[in-house]
């Protein structure tokens, strides 16, 4: 299997399991972004008690340290934390993508809410060695063992560089994506195009909103086009929120990035697989033999 190439993206680990851990971990690497020669300011992103812990422990260089709350930062699903990390690199980092940012995912809120959800966090931790690899951004991902417990920090060190388990984060996506899907249910609307009116109209009788239900139909025929030739039909199966559509692609994809990098024009949401993924809580990928299944459930 091919291997991640080197890079100069500083991806390192903290884990804590107090308050005194946190500012143990988090100020001398705050001092370090703020001693860098031309270097932004650096960037802590966690939970509202931490950055008052930082303040008070930084005294007057808090001033000069971004204090963003984690639950304004993560709001959504692993590919918008993507998303949200290329857009705010783009806008303040210095050249290459110099800055040093400490990281607090919200483990007690969604992204730790199920085993389903912890995978994908998992995913985006290990395929940001690949995503940010071109950049020279320095991040800190804080780990609070009272929140994340010990399953997910176990996890996610086979995901930073800088423990003794790190994984290649090829390795690690192939190991993921080894689980089989679900069996669709027996009961599934199979339609022989996904024509988005169509699917729109299904969705809001399933429970979904008029705005919402736009939104999956778009996320369907963006992943329509992004698949072409499609090599089966599509089904359409569950009730608000999570309405799931499976399509099948007559070839394989090959990509553990697919739908993860922004499109050429910038990090807003675009066509095909990135904007499935902007839109979708989950979007699953099986290669197979015969080609690839792409399954999406909005939330």
């Amino acid at each position: 299997m091919t291997t991640a190439e080197p890079s100069p993206f500083d991806h390192r680990m903290a884990v804590f399991d107090s308050d005194d851990g946190f500012v143990t971990a988090a100020l001398p690497f705050l001092g370090e972004g703020l001693g860098a020669s031309g270097e932004p300011p650096p960037v802590a992103i966690a939970a509202p008690r931490n950055l008052d812990l930082l303040r008070d422990a930084l005294g007057p260089d808090a001033k000069d340290v971004t204090c963003i709350p984690h639950t304004d930062w993560y709001t959504g699903s692993a590919a918008n934390a993507i998303a949200q990390a290329a857009a705010y690199l783009t806008a303040h980092a210095g050249p290459g993508g110099r800055l040093h940012l400490v990281m607090e995912p919200v483990w007690s809120g969604r992204a730790g809410r199920s085993a389903r959800e912890t995978t994908e966090w998992i995913r985006y931790e290990a395929l940001a060695n690949l995503l940010f690899a071109r950049m020279a951004t320095t991040a800190l991902c804080a780990y609070d063992t009272r929140t994340a417990g010990p399953a997910v920090v176990a996890a996610a060190r086979r995901t930073h560089p800088d423990t003794e388990v790190y994984e290649d984060p090829l390795r690690l996506a192939a190991e993921l994506d080894a689980v089989p899907l679900p069996l669709p249910p027996a009961g599934a609307l199979s339609l022989a195009e996904p024509h988005a009116a169509t699917v729109q109209s299904w969705a809001v009788g399933r429970g979904l909103p008029a705005a919402d239900a736009e939104l999956f139909a778009a996320a369907v025929t963006e992943t329509a086009a992004a698949l072409a030739p499609l090599g089966g039909e599509l089904l359409l199966w569950g009730v608000a929120p999570a309405c799931v559509a499976e399509l099948r692609s007559a070839r394989r994809l090959d990509d553990p990035l697919a739908g993860f990098v922004p499109p050429a024009d910038g990090p807003d949401p675009g066509p095909g697989l990135w904007y499935a993924r902007q839109v979708c809580a989950y979007v699953d990928i099986r290669d197979d033999a015969q080609g690839a299944t792409v399954r999406l459930q909005y939330a």
